[in-house]
């Protein structure tokens, strides 16, 4: 196997090859590498081919956590050359001998070169016993004239456009600051000639220290103080994902748990673009702006796709100009910004951020694409569809569409009904547990909490709530669901309700119920969705007379209480609420075929 993927035989040696990673390719400006092994041996070849192999991996790996290189770069570079070489200066001034030392270096020579016998040795003796004091006393001149010289060649250089007494310089400060520079670009050129330009001004400035003159101030443009371009570190601590785990575990605002973690996803796409020691206090408008730029261009679904595997999100952007595969949609846009807007108010209110760069940052929504709710017709299709009266299997959702006796009576019926009538979320119905579904002051209620037994969530504090259970589902028998559920042992209403990787309740579901709607011939593009449910519980009660302030507590939209925490009120305000839900009505749809479907199932097979 080594020998077909990572060995290769030229003649009678053995060779390590690689291919260049994609996303790599234009860096390096080939795709493979090799290098020989310096063996005919296959065995000796082989243990010397791993090490080669990692190494080449390892270096992959931080060409990948490079960026870019920035014009504030450029600039840090060259203020920061020129303080360091005045820097430099001064500690070689430091360690200059002094006149006393000298003196005494000199009284040292006569009292070595009397004792023994130098004096009577001739002029090489002589010589050799004042080397130390000729090396002391002239060490000031000989580091200026060694300056004076360096400043003609880098003058020379400069105006010949040759750069080579700076690419050690270059070097260095690309690797300390992680960045990606072509070797033969343009940008490393420039900043070549910056660094050599930043030198000429400090060497002009220790000459006149040569002359007691500490004055000196760049007479060159571009080498000035580089206004906010420090590449200070966080403190340890404070770095923008550590403070990103104090907001989510205080959590002010209650937001769900996997809001929360999408957030924190969201917020390390930002951090992958600033770089993961860039100090909090840094966020500004600018980095916003440019993160916000490169996520209108991100691909979707980059991190679970194998074409870019390992890259920053930079590189991402860059590698999709070549495969063009569809980006993230506005709506996405604004969940990233959505989520770093809310952890950035946090570090507002903490004193770490003045104000809140991600304010004004959001894009406007394209009115074509927003989500509308069923027509009739459309909800009468829909419920006379295989998932509702009979399908050939309920394992594949491409048999699912098809007419069968397999009737599907799990969440996958329950929660499209349940948002009809109730206009409720479908995480926060498919994470119900029987105890949620109860009888208070002789009506029928559900409980929106995270209270109670099982992992729950809520979008906010303010979703926690109780929601009468509609006539229409008890008469389509959903209490009876309820009680067959409990009478099994179960302790959720609907177990086969899952949440995914990302701790999204059901969210396969919701993904695969758009493609049904699709192969019902029902949605063409965007805008119909589950969702589609609770807007349309949303104009039921508009169409009841009643105002968006009057039902806003119904669908989750209020402030947090403690009713909506712990399901408890008076029995008055209850019966409005039920009044309230009961308004909710579809004007042309009957759903009695559901409940003949259930009572006379004709042999069929429920799941």
């Amino acid at each position: 196997m080594a020998r077909l993927t990572y060995l290769e035989r030229r003649g009678a040696t053995y060779y390590a090859r690689i291919d260049i990673p994609v996303d790599l390719v234009s860096l390096y400006r080939t795709t493979t590498r090799k290098k020989s092994l310096r063996t005919k041996d296959e065995a000796t070849a082989k243990t010397r081919l791993w090490p080669v192999i990692e190494a080449w991996r390892a270096e992959f790996d931080d060409v990948r956590a490079r960026r870019a290189i920035t014009p504030e770069d450029m600039a840090d570079a060259t203020w920061q050359h020129y303080t360091g070489a005045l820097q430099r200066d001064e500690q070689r001034r430091a360690a200059m001998p002094t006149q006393a030392e000298i003196d005494e270096a000199v009284e040292r020579a006569g009292m070595e070169a009397i004792k023994s016998g130098a004096h009577d040795a001739g002029p090489i003796a002589a010589i050799n016993a004042m080397t130390e004091v000729e090396i002391l006393a002239n060490q000031a001149a000989w580091d200026a004239r060694r300056r004076a010289a360096r400043l003609k060649r880098l003058r020379a250089d400069l105006a010949a456009g040759d750069t080579a007494l700076a690419a050690h310089d270059v070097d260095a400060y690309v690797d300390q600051n992680k960045l990606i520079i072509d070797p033969l670009s343009p940008e490393r050129a420039d900043l070549a000639r910056r660094i050599m330009r930043a030198e000429i001004e400090a060497l002009e400035g220790t000459l006149k220290r040569d002359q007691g003159d500490y004055t000196h101030t760049p007479a060159d443009p571009i080498v000035k103080p580089a206004i906010g371009t420090s590449r200070e570190q966080a403190r340890a601590g404070e770095t923008i994902m550590e403070l990103f785990e104090q907001y989510a575990a205080e959590n002010p605002k209650g937001i769900a748990v996997d809001t929360i973690a999408q957030a924190r996803r969201d917020v390390g796409t930002f951090v992958d673009y600033v770089g993961s020691t860039c100090p909090v206090h840094r966020i500004d408008k600018k980095a916003v702006r440019e993160w916000k730029a490169l996520l209108m261009k991100l691909p979707v679904k980059a991190t679970e796709s194998s074409a870019f595997a390992g890259m920053k999100l930079a590189q991402i952007v860059r590698h999709n100009e070549k495969v063009g595969k569809p980006v993230i949609t506005v709506r996405t846009v604004n969940r990233y910004l959505a989520g770093f807007s809310a952890f950035c108010s946090w570090l507002v209110n903490h004193g770490y951020l003045d104000h809140n760069p991600a304010d004004g940052m959001f894009l406007k929504k394209p009115k074509d694409k927003t989500t509308v709710p069923f027509t009739t017709d459309q909800m009468k299709t829909l419920f006379k569809s295989p998932l509702f009266t009979g399908c050939q299997s309920a394992d594949e959702w491409r048999n699912v569409a098809k007419p069968g006796n397999v009737m599907i009576r799990d969440h996958r019926y329950w929660v499209p009904l349940v948002m009809l009538y109730s206009g409720a979320r479908p995480a926060e119905i498919a994470q119900l547990s029987i105890a949620d579904v109860r009888q208070e002051h002789g009506h029928w209620i559900m409980h929106i909490t995270t209270e109670g037994d099982g992992e729950k969530s809520v979008k906010t504090e303010g979703s926690m709530r109780v929601v009468p259970v509609h006539d229409e589902l008890i008469r389509l028998g959903f209490i009876k669901y309820r009680d067959g559920m409990k009478s099994a042992g179960h302790t959720r209403l609907f177990p086969e309700a899952k949440r995914n990787s990302r701790g999204q309740m059901i969210a396969e579901f919701s993904r695969e119920f758009g493609r049904y709607l699709t192969r019902l011939g029902i949605k063409a593009g965007r805008g119909l969705s589950l969702y589609s449910f609770r807007h349309g519980a949303t104009d039921a009660l508009r169409r009841a007379g009643h105002l968006d302030e009057q039902f806003g507590f119904i669908l989750g939209h209020t402030a947090s209480t403690m009713t909506g925490r712990y399901g408890i009120m008076p029995q008055g305000m209850l019966k409005q609420r039920v009044d309230l839900v009961n308004s909710i009505s579809y004007p042309g749809l009957d759903l009695s075929f559901l409940v003949a479907a259930v009572s006379n199932p004709n042999g069929s097979r429920r799941v």
